[in-house]
């Protein structure tokens, strides 16, 4: 994917003196009082901001955050908190601009954070009068905010159609690379785990990588709906028995190409879904009527772990199993470890999957692992994301 680099800008000594915008992911969560309880976005954003002030720009850095009603300002909606904690990181001020649209005054060396830019009425729907106007406040015009590529916004989109430069910033580039390495250009055998509670939000996602991969792992609800489309009782558990058919179709999908999609042979049950539930290990074809399938068995777990560890390449999204619950998270764990044993490179995105990461204490063995959710399983339904397609524009023209 040719795209131009910030860093390459950088290096060029192209950005000296001039006004840089730079779009971040500073969606953090927060507390009923405003605090924020997580700051890795914000942590993550900085390299990119101090990457321009090195090279001497005048740099203006804005996101969005939580769900704001455009031209309605509430004190909630504000990014003071995140440039709070952004200038106790970098050890420098960073003002907030508000109402920042007609004109920034920004000189080389200084920083400022332009007000949620959800704010601004037609950013939503992309406005080209507005993104005309936010080119001009910039020279330069950087994406780093790789979990908003799947929008195509005003800060995401239109200000990059119009902006003199328009180019990746490291975070936004490293996704790239790790999801061109992954999925274009992928060290075979290519494996994804694919996982979550219902088949119908995945479809997509199933229905792409089956023509793609060599082996498809499905874990949780999934699981449970391929465990039907293979002739065996699930007894209570969730699945979606009108798309067994879906199911059927991407496992001979996978067999015309000599690839599969390994269905359980044991699984992990319990009479009800709670922290204190009594599990069971049984075989797959011994699963009782009252059943609630809640984790993949042992004997399936350590032969995922041995696919896993052969393979070249592995995409993995979701957990195999209730991970929460220690008594069903053997098949999560297994799968994990396997996957940090592997020599493959891997690719990880989702909440689930994040949390399952740090849970095990696996980050330093994922090849990469992906800063959006949304953004990550559009690229795995095999789209071209608004913000990457813009980008590749630009850098043909």
């Amino acid at each position: 994917m040719h795209i131009l680099r910030f860093s390459d800008i950088c290096a060029q000594g192209k950005s000296t003196g001039e006004r840089v915008f730079i779009r971040a992911d500073l969606n953090v969560p927060q507390d009923d009082s405003g605090k924020i309880t997580e700051d890795t976005r914000i942590r993550a954003s900085i390299p990119c901001i101090q990457m321009a002030l090195d090279a001497g720009a005048a740099v203006m850095v804005t996101s969005h955050l939580g769900r704001p009603t455009e031209g309605e300002f509430k004190p909630e909606d504000s990014l003071a908190p995140v440039a709070a904690r952004m200038s106790e990181l970098m050890g420098r001020d960073i003002p907030v601009i508000a109402d920042w649209v007609d004109g920034v005054d920004v000189q080389p060396g200084q920083l400022v954070m332009l007000e949620n830019c959800r704010l601004n009425k037609g950013e939503k729907k992309n406005s080209p009068e507005l993104a005309r106007k936010m080119a001009k406040l910039c020279d330069i015009y950087v994406n780093d905010a790789f979990g908003t590529a799947h929008r195509a916004e005003g800060t995401t989109y239109g200000i990059a159609e119009y902006a003199k430069i328009a180019c990746a910033g490291p975070l936004l580039a490293a996704e790239i690379d790790a999801i061109t390495k992954a999925l274009a250009n992928p060290r075979r055998p290519l494996v994804a785990i694919v996982a979550g509670s219902k088949v119908s939000t995945k479809l997509t996602i199933l229905k792409s990588l089956s023509s793609n991969v060599d082996g498809l792992i499905v874990g949780g609800g999934i699981a449970n709906t391929f465990m039907l489309a293979a002739g065996l009782n699930i007894g209570k558990s969730l699945a979606e028995p009108d798309l067994v058919g879906e199911a059927k179709a991407v496992i001979e999908s996978m067999k015309a190409r000599g690839a599969e999609v390994p269905i359980p042979t044991d699984v992990v049950v319990a009479r009800n879904f709670a922290a204190d539930a009594v599990a069971t290990v049984k075989k797959a074809t011994e699963v009782a009527d009252d059943d609630m399938i809640l984790d993949i068995g042992p004997e399936t777990a350590a032969k995922l772990a041995t696919q896993l560890k052969a393979a070249g390449t592995i995409v993995w999204n979701g957990p195999v199993g209730v991970f929460e619950f220690d008594q069903f998270a053997n098949g999560t764990k297994v799968v994990a470890q396997a996957i940090a044993d592997s020599s493959a490179f891997s690719i990880a995105g989702g909440g689930d999957t994040l949390a399952a990461i740090a849970k095990y204490g696996i980050e330093k063995d994922i090849g990469y692992i992906s800063t959006g959710g949304g953004a990550f399983l559009e690229v795995l339904e095999g789209k071209t994301l608004p913000a990457f397609e813009i980008l590749q524009k630009r850098a043909a023209s």
